[in-house]
């Protein structure tokens, strides 16, 4: 497994991607690998490796089923809200591995599935520990 980079689960995408471009350009002289406005997705890479990927907390939500939840922006608890960030794991079969972490406690929020809009050949599963912890999973 494959602990991959950053993801932050972004209210306003346009603002963010702005402000994280700029800061990453002053700070690691980087510029976005892709910006995809449509899906609310940006990356940056230093090197070869992933530095930071932004994804519309919206698209999000609507992918693990907490579209009709309060962002936790304007929610009290953030467990009754949408999620904030998600730690992004690449593995060689997200069914396999999505069943292992099921196995370990954690809940199947989203089933193994092929994300075209998000991706070329992209398939992510989605699922939160029982800490509350929300993980993709993902190959591609």
């Amino acid at each position: 497994m494959d602990a991959m980079y950053p993801r932050l689960l972004v209210e306003d995408f346009d603002t963010a991607a702005r402000f994280w471009t700029a800061a990453l350009r002053d700070l690691l002289g980087v510029e976005p690998v892709k910006v995809i406005l449509a899906a609310g997705y940006a990356n940056w890479d230093l090197n070869g490796e992933a530095v930071l990927a932004l994804f519309s907390r919206k698209a999000v939500a609507e992918a693990v089923g907490t579209g009709g939840l309060p962002s936790a922006a304007s929610a009290a608890s953030a467990a009754s809200a949408q999620d904030a960030a998600m730690l992004v794991l690449r593995v060689d079969d997200v069914a396999a591995a999505a069943r292992c972490l099921s196995g370990h406690g954690a809940s199947v929020l989203a089933d193994a599935q092929d994300r075209p809009d998000w991706g070329p050949n992209l398939r992510t599963a989605h699922l939160r520990t029982p800490d509350g912890t929300l993980v993709e999973l993902q190959s591609y």
